[in-house]
């Protein structure tokens, strides 16, 4: 062999054991880069760097996500991050390895998860599908909503919030097991927090908003006025009287509030609906001016007399001596609570909130009366009645002597 061709198997085996040093050693768990060699029908065939040889991805280890087909996942020539999940056919040339993609991703999301819990980051996941005991959410990784944590209300129906991208907060985190808790109710908690005190901190006494009936109740209204709600008391509904607000107001219904006061430490509001509106006795000296003849409703009586509402929130007084032209010693032998009666306006004094009325001077005088009216200026002679005073008091007394002897 002359000195040339030894040269030449020199630098040969040179050049093949530095090839050998420059292959590296593969092991389970290592983080790889190949490129893609071949895609067949549910696998990918990986040419993994400066090792020589050849991995196997699964479809099912292509993603975080289902897989249908791997095409749309990766293409001949791409170059991927893959970890290394064990190693298979060890009696052939080279060896063959086991990879996943999917499992790096997931390392890195959980990675990105860990950071964002540690932070107090809320984040957004779009809800894959719903399950008996809750919601099933996309992070990269499989989350979890338990049924108590997805909404600030009861939910009996999961199938509304699927394919709906939400805002969550993580509340717990395993790695290990796979396992992210995550609850939208805290999120949307918290916001309604926040839009509390911007409204709260925004009102004032007297301020006239507009808000929506959220609640009846037997007591008054709830009021949202839009992130918070006030109370309308039941007394604060209208200026008439009010038994029950369901009989005035529907939930949904828009309705002008005045903020009557405002409590911030204990979020309370209380409104008025009334407030806004014309007070009963607003124009009453046109609506009941003197002469009028109104019907109106007995809503009290006294001693003295009754009570007539004549409109809504306006009761004006029937003096006993103007309810009937014959004597009465109490408006109740006449008049009940709740009769419907017909009365004529003599005064009305707006300043005051005070109208005079009558019944009586609807009614015509009786005959009789006014024939004893015209006789109380004489004496009746009395051998007209056929008895004297004085003997109708003697039999009286008479009566009353025998009556004492016989005792």
């Amino acid at each position: 062999m002359t000195e040339f061709e030894q040269n030449q198997v020199d630098n040969e085996n040179v050049s093949m054991e530095a090839a050998m040093e420059s292959v590296q050693e593969v092991k389970v768990g290592d983080i790889v880069r190949g490129e893609v060699l071949a895609l067949e029908d549910k696998q990918v065939i990986i040419g993994i760097e400066g090792a020589g040889v050849e991995g196997v991805v699964p479809a099912k280890e292509l993603s975080t996500l289902p897989v249908e087909d791997i095409s749309e996942e990766v293409k001949v020539g791409d170059v991927l991050d893959l970890v290394v999940i064990s190693s298979i056919g060890k009696d052939k040339e080279n060896g063959s390895y086991l990879l996943s993609k999917r499992r790096l991703d997931a390392k890195k999301v959980w990675e990105d998860i860990e950071k964002d819990y540690e932070a107090g980051k809320i984040i957004e996941a779009p809800v894959t599908s719903s399950v008996k005991g809750g919601l099933v959410v996309d992070v990269g990784v499989r989350g979890f909503v338990p049924a108590s944590m997805i909404d600030d209300h009861f939910v009996d129906d999961f199938s509304e919030y699927v394919n709906k991208t939400l805002a969550f907060k993580i509340i717990e985190i395993e790695p290990s097991e796979n396992r992210l808790i995550l609850s939208h109710k805290a999120v949307v908690e918290a916001e309604k927090n926040e839009k509390k005190k911007e409204v709260l901190a925004g009102l004032h006494e007297g301020d006239v908003i507009t808000g929506k009936v959220a609640r009846l109740t037997d007591f008054g209204a709830f009021i949202d006025l839009g992130g918070i709600d006030g109370l309308v008391h039941v007394s604060e509904i209208s200026h008439s009287h009010v038994g029950k607000p369901s009989d005035v107001l529907t939930v949904g219904q828009e309705v002008d509030v005045q903020v009557l006061s405002v409590d911030p430490d204990k979020e309370r509001i209380s409104l008025s609906i009334k407030a806004n509106l014309p007070g009963p006795w607003s124009g009453i000296e046109e609506k009941a001016a003197a002469g009028t003849v109104l019907e109106g409703t007995v809503k009290r009586l006294t001693s003295f007399g009754a009570f007539v509402e004549i409109f809504p929130g306006v009761e004006g007084l029937v003096h006993i001596s103007q309810i009937s032209h014959k004597h009465i010693a109490t408006p109740h032998e006449v008049l009940h609570e709740g009769d419907k009666v017909e009365v004529k306006v003599l005064e009305v004094h707006p300043d005051d909130h005070r109208v005079a009325l009558s019944i009586k001077a609807l009614e015509e005088k009786p005959e009789e009366e006014k024939v004893e009216v015209a006789d109380t200026s004489y004496e009746m002679p009395e051998e007209s009645t056929g008895f004297t005073m004085g003997d109708i008091l003697g039999d009286a007394l008479s009566d009353n002597s025998d009556e004492d002897s016989n005792e």
